[in-house]
Protein backbone atom coordinates (compact mmCIF):
# COMPACT_ATOMS: atom_id res chain seq x y z
CA UNK A 1 0.00 0.00 0.00
CA UNK A 2 1.11 3.74 -0.52
CA UNK A 3 0.68 6.25 2.28
CA UNK A 4 2.40 9.41 1.99
CA UNK A 5 2.99 12.28 5.07
CA UNK A 6 1.23 15.64 4.20
CA UNK A 7 0.86 19.01 5.91
CA UNK A 8 -2.28 18.71 7.99
CA UNK A 9 -4.60 21.67 8.88
CA UNK A 10 -5.14 21.45 12.66
CA UNK A 11 -6.49 23.50 15.85
CA UNK A 12 -3.97 24.81 18.30
CA UNK A 13 -3.87 22.51 21.12
CA UNK A 14 -6.15 24.99 23.28
CA UNK A 15 -9.05 24.77 20.63
CA UNK A 16 -8.78 21.01 20.07
CA UNK A 17 -11.15 19.91 22.57
CA UNK A 18 -13.88 22.43 21.33
CA UNK A 19 -12.75 21.99 17.50
CA UNK A 20 -13.59 18.03 17.60
CA UNK A 21 -16.98 16.84 16.59
CA UNK A 22 -18.45 13.66 15.38
CA UNK A 23 -18.55 12.73 12.16
CA UNK A 24 -21.12 14.70 9.65
CA UNK A 25 -22.91 11.01 9.19
CA UNK A 26 -23.84 10.43 12.95
CA UNK A 27 -26.17 13.46 13.65
CA UNK A 28 -28.84 14.83 11.36
CA UNK A 29 -29.19 18.54 10.80
CA UNK A 30 -31.39 19.14 13.67
CA UNK A 31 -28.45 17.13 16.34
CA UNK A 32 -25.78 18.75 15.07
CA UNK A 33 -27.41 22.46 15.23
CA UNK A 34 -28.20 21.09 19.29
CA UNK A 35 -25.03 20.10 19.95
CA UNK A 36 -22.79 22.77 18.28
CA UNK A 37 -24.79 25.57 20.25
CA UNK A 38 -22.87 28.57 20.89
CA UNK A 39 -19.39 26.64 20.07
CA UNK A 40 -17.77 28.88 17.01
CA UNK A 41 -15.09 26.52 16.89
CA UNK A 42 -17.17 23.40 16.72
CA UNK A 43 -16.34 21.47 13.18
CA UNK A 44 -19.88 20.33 12.84
CA UNK A 45 -19.82 24.07 11.14
CA UNK A 46 -17.77 22.85 8.75
CA UNK A 47 -19.13 19.44 7.94
CA UNK A 48 -22.71 20.69 8.45
CA UNK A 49 -22.28 23.83 7.20
CA UNK A 50 -26.09 24.09 7.12
CA UNK A 51 -26.24 24.53 10.79
CA UNK A 52 -25.14 27.93 10.13
CA UNK A 53 -27.74 28.96 7.63
CA UNK A 54 -31.04 28.97 8.16
CA UNK A 55 -33.25 25.86 9.14
CA UNK A 56 -35.30 25.98 6.23
CA UNK A 57 -32.24 25.98 3.80
CA UNK A 58 -32.00 22.73 1.72
CA UNK A 59 -29.33 20.44 3.07
CA UNK A 60 -27.61 19.62 -0.18
CA UNK A 61 -27.59 23.12 -1.64
CA UNK A 62 -24.43 24.70 -3.18
CA UNK A 63 -24.56 27.54 -0.40
CA UNK A 64 -24.38 24.50 1.79
CA UNK A 65 -20.83 23.62 0.31
CA UNK A 66 -20.17 27.06 0.19
CA UNK A 67 -20.68 27.89 3.79
CA UNK A 68 -18.43 24.69 4.98
CA UNK A 69 -15.89 26.26 3.20
CA UNK A 70 -16.50 30.36 4.56
CA UNK A 71 -16.59 29.07 8.21
CA UNK A 72 -13.40 26.89 7.61
CA UNK A 73 -11.57 29.90 6.14
CA UNK A 74 -12.78 32.02 8.78
CA UNK A 75 -11.41 29.59 11.78
CA UNK A 76 -7.92 29.53 9.84
CA UNK A 77 -7.83 33.00 9.87
CA UNK A 78 -9.08 33.40 13.50
CA UNK A 79 -5.96 31.22 14.47
CA UNK A 80 -8.06 28.40 15.51
CA UNK A 81 -6.17 26.28 12.77
CA UNK A 82 -2.54 26.61 11.07
CA UNK A 83 -0.76 24.65 9.23
CA UNK A 84 1.94 22.18 10.04
CA UNK A 85 5.70 23.62 8.15
CA UNK A 86 6.39 20.21 7.36
CA UNK A 87 4.83 16.71 5.58
CA UNK A 88 3.79 14.67 8.82
CA UNK A 89 2.38 11.24 9.76
CA UNK A 90 0.26 11.09 13.07
CA UNK A 91 -0.82 8.41 15.36
CA UNK A 92 -4.54 8.96 16.76
CA UNK A 93 -5.17 6.61 19.81
CA UNK A 94 -9.02 6.43 21.01
CA UNK A 95 -9.77 4.97 24.28
CA UNK A 96 -13.55 3.81 25.16
CA UNK A 97 -14.60 1.74 27.99
CA UNK A 98 -11.07 0.69 28.51
CA UNK A 99 -10.19 -0.46 24.86
CA UNK A 100 -7.68 1.21 23.22
CA UNK A 101 -6.94 1.64 19.66
CA UNK A 102 -4.31 3.36 17.49
CA UNK A 103 -4.11 3.89 14.21
CA UNK A 104 -1.86 5.94 11.82
CA UNK A 105 -2.71 9.43 10.07
CA UNK A 106 -1.42 9.42 6.28
CA UNK A 107 -3.35 10.05 3.01
CA UNK A 108 -3.91 6.89 1.22
CA UNK A 109 -2.94 7.07 -2.27
CA UNK A 110 -6.61 7.00 -4.87
CA UNK A 111 -4.85 4.27 -7.30
CA UNK A 112 -4.55 1.92 -4.51
CA UNK A 113 -8.89 2.67 -4.09
CA UNK A 114 -9.17 2.43 -7.87
CA UNK A 115 -7.42 -0.70 -8.55
CA UNK A 116 -9.19 -2.33 -5.35
CA UNK A 117 -6.46 -2.74 -3.07
CA UNK A 118 -8.28 -0.90 -0.57
CA UNK A 119 -11.16 -2.71 -0.17
CA UNK A 120 -14.90 -1.87 0.63
CA UNK A 121 -17.29 -4.41 1.81
CA UNK A 122 -20.38 -1.95 0.99
CA UNK A 123 -22.08 -0.11 -1.54
CA UNK A 124 -22.21 3.56 -1.71
CA UNK A 125 -25.93 5.60 -1.92
CA UNK A 126 -25.31 7.68 -5.16
CA UNK A 127 -27.65 10.75 -3.28
CA UNK A 128 -24.53 10.49 0.19
CA UNK A 129 -21.38 9.94 -2.38
CA UNK A 130 -22.76 12.92 -4.78
CA UNK A 131 -22.90 14.89 -0.86
CA UNK A 132 -19.32 14.59 -0.12
CA UNK A 133 -18.07 15.26 -4.19
CA UNK A 134 -19.71 18.90 -3.65
CA UNK A 135 -18.31 19.15 -0.14
CA UNK A 136 -14.89 18.54 -1.21
CA UNK A 137 -15.33 20.28 -4.80
CA UNK A 138 -16.14 23.40 -2.37
CA UNK A 139 -13.70 23.42 0.11
CA UNK A 140 -10.78 21.66 -1.80
CA UNK A 141 -9.97 19.46 1.35
CA UNK A 142 -10.67 15.94 2.54
CA UNK A 143 -12.62 17.64 6.10
CA UNK A 144 -12.84 14.03 7.58
CA UNK A 145 -10.67 11.19 7.21
CA UNK A 146 -11.77 7.91 6.33
CA UNK A 147 -11.27 5.02 8.78
CA UNK A 148 -9.56 2.28 7.34
CA UNK A 149 -8.23 -1.41 8.22
CA UNK A 150 -5.21 -3.42 8.31
CA UNK A 151 -4.07 -7.07 9.06
CA UNK A 152 -1.54 -6.55 12.09
CA UNK A 153 2.07 -5.76 10.79
CA UNK A 154 4.63 -6.45 13.58
CA UNK A 155 7.34 -3.49 12.24
CA UNK A 156 4.23 -0.89 12.64
CA UNK A 157 3.01 -2.54 16.01
CA UNK A 158 6.43 -1.61 16.98
CA UNK A 159 6.87 2.19 16.15
CA UNK A 160 3.55 3.16 16.73
CA UNK A 161 4.01 2.13 20.47
CA UNK A 162 7.60 3.89 20.61
CA UNK A 163 5.86 6.55 18.93
CA UNK A 164 3.20 6.59 22.10
CA UNK A 165 5.53 6.61 24.97
CA UNK A 166 6.11 10.13 23.85
CA UNK A 167 4.04 13.44 24.61
CA UNK A 168 1.03 13.89 23.22
CA UNK A 169 -0.06 17.03 21.19
CA UNK A 170 -4.03 16.43 22.00
CA UNK A 171 -5.11 14.47 24.95
CA UNK A 172 -8.84 15.59 26.14
CA UNK A 173 -11.85 13.02 26.94
CA UNK A 174 -14.90 13.97 24.70
CA UNK A 175 -18.43 14.65 25.84
CA UNK A 176 -19.33 11.01 25.46
CA UNK A 177 -16.20 9.65 27.42
CA UNK A 178 -13.73 8.89 24.35
CA UNK A 179 -10.14 9.76 25.27
CA UNK A 180 -8.31 11.00 21.95
CA UNK A 181 -5.08 11.24 21.79
CA UNK A 182 -2.42 12.66 18.98
CA UNK A 183 0.77 12.32 18.25
CA UNK A 184 3.28 14.12 15.70
CA UNK A 185 5.59 12.19 13.71
CA UNK A 186 7.85 15.10 11.85
CA UNK A 187 11.48 12.56 12.42
CA UNK A 188 11.73 11.61 8.20
CA UNK A 189 13.62 8.19 9.44
CA UNK A 190 10.35 7.18 11.25
CA UNK A 191 8.58 8.59 8.41
CA UNK A 192 10.26 6.21 6.09
CA UNK A 193 9.98 3.71 8.48
CA UNK A 194 5.98 2.99 8.77
CA UNK A 195 5.80 4.10 4.42
CA UNK A 196 8.04 1.13 3.86
CA UNK A 197 6.09 -1.01 6.11
CA UNK A 198 2.92 -0.15 4.04
CA UNK A 199 4.48 -1.02 1.40
CA UNK A 200 4.47 -4.96 2.77
CA UNK A 201 0.89 -4.62 3.42
CA UNK A 202 -1.07 -5.92 0.40
CA UNK A 203 -4.53 -4.18 1.14
CA UNK A 204 -6.54 -2.25 3.54
CA UNK A 205 -10.60 -2.34 4.08
CA UNK A 206 -12.24 0.85 4.48
CA UNK A 207 -14.19 -0.25 7.75
CA UNK A 208 -16.07 3.15 8.14
CA UNK A 209 -16.69 6.33 5.59
CA UNK A 210 -17.25 4.35 2.36
CA UNK A 211 -19.17 7.33 1.20
CA UNK A 212 -16.00 9.43 1.95
CA UNK A 213 -13.26 7.30 0.42
CA UNK A 214 -15.77 7.08 -3.10
CA UNK A 215 -15.98 10.52 -3.01
CA UNK A 216 -12.63 11.66 -2.62
CA UNK A 217 -11.34 8.93 -5.28
CA UNK A 218 -13.78 10.48 -7.37
CA UNK A 219 -12.64 14.12 -6.73
CA UNK A 220 -9.12 12.98 -7.40
CA UNK A 221 -9.39 11.68 -10.89
CA UNK A 222 -11.93 14.30 -11.96
CA UNK A 223 -9.18 16.48 -10.50
CA UNK A 224 -6.49 14.79 -12.33
CA UNK A 225 -8.59 14.12 -15.82
CA UNK A 226 -8.72 18.10 -15.92
CA UNK A 227 -4.93 19.10 -15.12
CA UNK A 228 -2.77 18.74 -18.75
CA UNK A 229 0.47 18.67 -16.69
CA UNK A 230 -0.53 16.51 -13.90
CA UNK A 231 2.45 14.79 -12.25
CA UNK A 232 1.14 11.92 -10.09
CA UNK A 233 3.03 14.53 -7.10
CA UNK A 234 -0.18 16.64 -6.39
CA UNK A 235 -2.22 15.96 -2.88
CA UNK A 236 -5.55 15.34 -5.28
CA UNK A 237 -4.08 11.71 -5.90
CA UNK A 238 -4.73 11.32 -2.38
CA UNK A 239 -6.65 11.23 0.70
CA UNK A 240 -7.18 11.45 4.33
CA UNK A 241 -7.33 8.41 6.35
CA UNK A 242 -6.84 6.94 9.33
CA UNK A 243 -5.12 3.15 9.43
CA UNK A 244 -6.12 0.84 12.22
CA UNK A 245 -5.08 -2.73 12.89
CA UNK A 246 -7.96 -4.74 12.63
CA UNK A 247 -7.52 -7.02 15.15
CA UNK A 248 -8.16 -3.35 17.80
CA UNK A 249 -10.95 -2.59 16.20
CA UNK A 250 -14.92 -3.06 17.61
CA UNK A 251 -18.07 -3.65 15.12
CA UNK A 252 -21.10 -3.09 17.54
CA UNK A 253 -24.62 -4.02 16.32
CA UNK A 254 -26.19 -2.37 13.29
CA UNK A 255 -29.94 -2.79 13.54
CA UNK A 256 -33.30 -1.79 11.47
CA UNK A 257 -36.77 -0.37 12.31
CA UNK A 258 -39.30 -0.63 9.74
CA UNK A 259 -42.62 1.58 8.92
CA UNK A 260 -45.73 -1.25 8.34
CA UNK A 261 -46.07 -4.38 8.21
CA UNK A 262 -46.59 -4.46 4.37
CA UNK A 263 -50.49 -4.68 5.08
CA UNK A 264 -50.17 -7.89 7.25
CA UNK A 265 -51.74 -7.86 10.72
CA UNK A 266 -49.16 -8.80 13.80
CA UNK A 267 -50.80 -12.29 14.08
CA UNK A 268 -50.19 -12.90 10.07
CA UNK A 269 -46.93 -11.30 10.40
CA UNK A 270 -45.44 -13.69 12.73
CA UNK A 271 -47.30 -16.51 11.27
CA UNK A 272 -45.56 -15.63 7.98
CA UNK A 273 -41.98 -15.61 9.46
CA UNK A 274 -42.66 -18.61 11.48
CA UNK A 275 -41.50 -20.79 7.94
CA UNK A 276 -38.19 -19.76 8.22
CA UNK A 277 -37.62 -19.28 12.22
CA UNK A 278 -38.15 -20.30 15.84
CA UNK A 279 -40.05 -17.84 17.49
CA UNK A 280 -39.50 -17.34 21.39
CA UNK A 281 -41.78 -14.26 22.90
CA UNK A 282 -39.55 -12.73 25.62
CA UNK A 283 -41.84 -9.72 26.83
CA UNK A 284 -41.48 -6.35 27.90
CA UNK A 285 -37.77 -5.94 28.29
CA UNK A 286 -34.89 -5.10 25.56
CA UNK A 287 -33.76 -8.20 24.10
CA UNK A 288 -30.11 -8.34 22.78
CA UNK A 289 -29.16 -11.77 20.63
CA UNK A 290 -26.96 -13.36 22.17
CA UNK A 291 -25.08 -15.29 19.23
CA UNK A 292 -25.13 -15.59 15.32
CA UNK A 293 -28.40 -16.48 13.64
CA UNK A 294 -30.28 -15.13 16.25
CA UNK A 295 -32.47 -11.97 15.74
CA UNK A 296 -34.30 -9.81 18.31
CA UNK A 297 -37.54 -8.27 17.56
CA UNK A 298 -39.71 -5.76 18.92
CA UNK A 299 -43.59 -5.56 18.33
CA UNK A 300 -46.51 -4.58 19.53
CA UNK A 301 -45.45 -3.58 22.83
CA UNK A 302 -43.47 -7.29 23.30
CA UNK A 303 -39.73 -8.43 22.21
CA UNK A 304 -39.01 -11.96 20.55
CA UNK A 305 -36.31 -14.39 19.66
CA UNK A 306 -36.15 -15.06 16.12
CA UNK A 307 -33.77 -18.48 15.84
CA UNK A 308 -33.10 -18.72 11.90
CA UNK A 309 -33.83 -22.60 10.80
CA UNK A 310 -31.50 -24.47 9.58
CA UNK A 311 -32.06 -23.91 5.76
CA UNK A 312 -32.09 -20.23 6.07
CA UNK A 313 -28.47 -19.97 5.54
CA UNK A 314 -25.17 -21.00 3.92
CA UNK A 315 -22.48 -20.83 6.70
CA UNK A 316 -20.02 -21.63 3.69
CA UNK A 317 -21.11 -18.10 2.34
CA UNK A 318 -19.68 -15.28 3.43
CA UNK A 319 -22.94 -13.36 2.71
CA UNK A 320 -25.33 -15.92 3.02
CA UNK A 321 -24.09 -16.63 6.75
CA UNK A 322 -24.81 -13.18 7.65
CA UNK A 323 -27.56 -12.62 9.68
CA UNK A 324 -28.64 -9.39 7.61
CA UNK A 325 -28.93 -11.85 4.77
CA UNK A 326 -30.97 -13.50 6.77
CA UNK A 327 -32.79 -10.98 7.50
CA UNK A 328 -33.27 -9.34 4.05
CA UNK A 329 -34.08 -13.00 2.48
CA UNK A 330 -36.39 -14.21 4.91
CA UNK A 331 -38.45 -10.99 6.19
CA UNK A 332 -37.66 -7.97 4.56
CA UNK A 333 -38.03 -9.08 0.89
CA UNK A 334 -40.73 -11.90 0.63
CA UNK A 335 -42.88 -10.81 3.40
CA UNK A 336 -42.48 -7.00 4.01
CA UNK A 337 -41.70 -6.46 0.60
CA UNK A 338 -39.20 -4.07 1.34
CA UNK A 339 -35.72 -5.43 -1.32
CA UNK A 340 -34.04 -1.79 -1.94
CA UNK A 341 -32.42 -1.03 1.11
CA UNK A 342 -30.69 1.48 -0.19
CA UNK A 343 -33.51 3.64 -1.51
CA UNK A 344 -36.88 2.28 0.25
CA UNK A 345 -37.80 4.69 2.91
CA UNK A 346 -39.97 2.04 4.91
CA UNK A 347 -36.99 1.10 6.75
CA UNK A 348 -34.54 2.93 8.76
CA UNK A 349 -31.43 1.39 10.37
CA UNK A 350 -29.74 2.29 14.04
CA UNK A 351 -26.59 2.43 15.32
CA UNK A 352 -25.64 -0.07 18.08
CA UNK A 353 -24.73 2.41 20.32
CA UNK A 354 -27.78 4.34 20.48
CA UNK A 355 -28.82 1.22 22.96
CA UNK A 356 -32.07 -1.14 21.78
CA UNK A 357 -34.16 1.25 24.04
CA UNK A 358 -34.10 3.64 20.89
CA UNK A 359 -35.40 0.71 18.43
CA UNK A 360 -38.11 0.57 21.25
CA UNK A 361 -39.15 4.16 21.75
CA UNK A 362 -38.89 4.50 17.90
CA UNK A 363 -42.02 1.72 17.52
CA UNK A 364 -43.62 3.03 20.92
CA UNK A 365 -44.18 6.42 19.36
CA UNK A 366 -45.85 4.84 16.28
CA UNK A 367 -43.39 6.28 14.13
CA UNK A 368 -42.52 2.84 13.06
CA UNK A 369 -44.08 -0.80 13.23
CA UNK A 370 -41.81 -3.11 14.48
CA UNK A 371 -37.73 -3.11 15.06
CA UNK A 372 -34.80 -6.13 14.80
CA UNK A 373 -32.20 -5.98 16.21
CA UNK A 374 -29.22 -7.60 15.02
CA UNK A 375 -26.27 -9.56 16.62
CA UNK A 376 -22.69 -7.64 15.37
CA UNK A 377 -21.23 -8.88 12.18
CA UNK A 378 -17.18 -9.99 13.38
CA UNK A 379 -14.33 -7.90 11.81
CA UNK A 380 -13.25 -11.42 10.31
CA UNK A 381 -16.48 -11.23 8.35
CA UNK A 382 -15.94 -7.71 7.07
CA UNK A 383 -11.88 -9.17 5.97
CA UNK A 384 -13.53 -12.38 4.47
CA UNK A 385 -16.09 -10.23 2.08
CA UNK A 386 -14.19 -7.89 1.03
CA UNK A 387 -11.49 -10.06 0.02
CA UNK A 388 -13.49 -12.14 -2.05
CA UNK A 389 -15.43 -9.26 -3.44
CA UNK A 390 -18.35 -9.36 -2.05
CA UNK A 391 -20.89 -6.81 -0.41
CA UNK A 392 -22.76 -6.56 2.36
CA UNK A 393 -26.39 -6.00 3.11
CA UNK A 394 -26.25 -2.40 3.67
CA UNK A 395 -25.64 -0.54 6.84
CA UNK A 396 -24.11 -3.81 8.23
CA UNK A 397 -21.28 -2.39 10.92
CA UNK A 398 -21.63 -0.04 13.46
CA UNK A 399 -18.01 1.00 14.20
CA UNK A 400 -17.11 2.36 17.96
CA UNK A 401 -15.66 4.65 18.92
CA UNK A 402 -16.10 6.68 15.79
CA UNK A 403 -13.13 9.26 14.74
CA UNK A 404 -13.60 12.78 15.78
CA UNK A 405 -13.42 15.22 12.92
CA UNK A 406 -11.34 18.22 12.49
CA UNK A 407 -8.12 17.04 14.54
CA UNK A 408 -6.51 17.02 10.97
CA UNK A 409 -7.27 18.26 7.66
CA UNK A 410 -5.95 17.34 4.35
CA UNK A 411 -6.06 20.37 1.94
CA UNK A 412 -5.68 19.22 -1.98
CA UNK A 413 -4.12 22.70 -3.01
CA UNK A 414 -0.79 22.27 -2.64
Amino acid sequence: MKIKPFRALRPVAEKAAQVASRPYDVLDSREARIEAGDNSCSFLRVVKPEITLPEDTDPYGQQVYAAGRDNFQRMLDAGIFFQEDQECLYVYELVREGRSQSGIVACAWVEDYTEDRIRKHELTRPDKEQDRVNHIRASMMNAEPVFLAYRSNAALDTVVAEIRQGLPVYDFSADDGVVHRLWVVSDPRIIDTIVAAFRDIPATYVADGHHRTAAAARVGVELKGNNPRHSGLEEYNYFLAVHFPAEQLHILDYNRVVRDLNGLSPEEFIERISRAFTIEKKGKACYKPAAHHEIGMYLDGNWYALQAKDNTYDDADPIGVLDNTILSQQILGPVLGITDLRADRRIDFVGGIRGLEELQRRVDSGEMKLAFAMYPVSMQQLLTIADTGNIMPPKSTWFEPKLRSGLFVHSLEE
